[in-house]
């Protein structure tokens, strides 16, 4: 059994920062140099880590228009080999991702690189996306995690950002499919798109949700899968996010200068976010 998500994390309530790769080679926003992608992606998950996130997650952010979901194999050369850097690089735990959709990429980078986890933005289901549909593969990719025999949680989309469940079922059928059929190891929450707040009322319903699944009448049961909250976090929002009942937030843009998502990383940005975390949970503590 993989060592459970939050256990990867120093805080028992994390602030995952992202890292966006610039376009890579063979992506149409390529400039022409992997040693400005590689400077770029190792100063933003420098500034992350001496700003205070606990963790991070590397992604091919820069590669638009993205693969649906089989990248080709130059794109999981360029992945693993900066998600190397990176964990060799840092004391916090890295994540990866790759764009679109390619979980076993992902995977088998993390496992590689000795990364702790994976985000998965269709993990079951499909989704409707501008890359077409995209189908979950939670059966191959919990197959291939054995099979490779990789220390690296699955963190998992629930009704993922610039996409439509196809079906339509409802936020709290998805995140128990997710969690229970599809052996999610945390799900994310998310607004529609790229730094759109993520609806309180969501998050509520998919913690009431998992929770209520966990105990099913037994306080012994499991603990409830982890639920983070994935877009739209800002020093403002994120103690509201944490009372809704997450467990950890991902952010992006609202620790970018100027709270752009294609800028470098402001580690000033990062230590607000990290000092509202930490207030919202001292006046939690004072609060019970």
């Amino acid at each position: 059994m993989p060592t459970p998500l939050l256990d990867r994390f120093d805080a028992e309530t994390p602030v995952v920062g992202m890292v966006h790769l610039l376009a890579l080679p063979g992506a149409p926003g390529f400039a022409g140099s992997r040693e400005t992608i590689r400077a770029r992606a190792l100063e933003d998950a420098r500034r992350l880590e001496a700003g205070g996130v606990d963790g991070i997650i590397v992604e091919n952010f820069g590669d638009a228009p993205f693969y649906p979901e089989d990248v080709p194999k130059h794109v999981v050369a360029e992945v693993s080999a900066m998600a190397t850097e990176l964990t060799t690089e840092l004391d916090i735990p890295v994540g990866v991702n790759v764009l679109r959709n390619d979980a076993d990429a992902a995977l088998s980078v993390a496992a590689a690189a000795e990364a702790d986890f994976i985000r998965v933005n269709v993990h079951v289901g499909a989704a409707a996306t501008d890359q077409g549909v995209l189908e979950g593969r939670a059966h191959d990719t919990l197959r291939l995690r054995d099979r490779i025999d990789a220390d690296v949680a699955i963190l998992a989309d629930v009704h993922v950002k610039h996409a439509s469940p196809v079906g339509e079922p409802t936020i709290e059928r998805t995140a128990l499919e997710t969690a229970e059929r599809g052996m999610a190891d945390g799900v994310v929450v998310s607004g529609a798109g790229t730094g759109v707040e993520t609806a309180l009322e969501d998050v509520d319903q998919v913690v009431e949700t998992l929770s209520e699944s966990a105990t099913d009448g037994d306080a012994d049961s499991d603990p409830r899968t982890p639920v983070f909250v994935g877009s739209g976090v800002t020093p403002e929002t994120v103690g509201d996010c944490l009372e809704a009942g997450a467990d950890g937030v991902i952010i992006g843009t609202a620790l970018k200068e100027g709270a752009e998502t294609t800028n470098p990383v402001s580690r000033e940005r990062v230590e607000t976010v990290v000092a509202a975390r930490d207030a919202a949970l001292a006046q939690d503590s004072n609060d019970t």
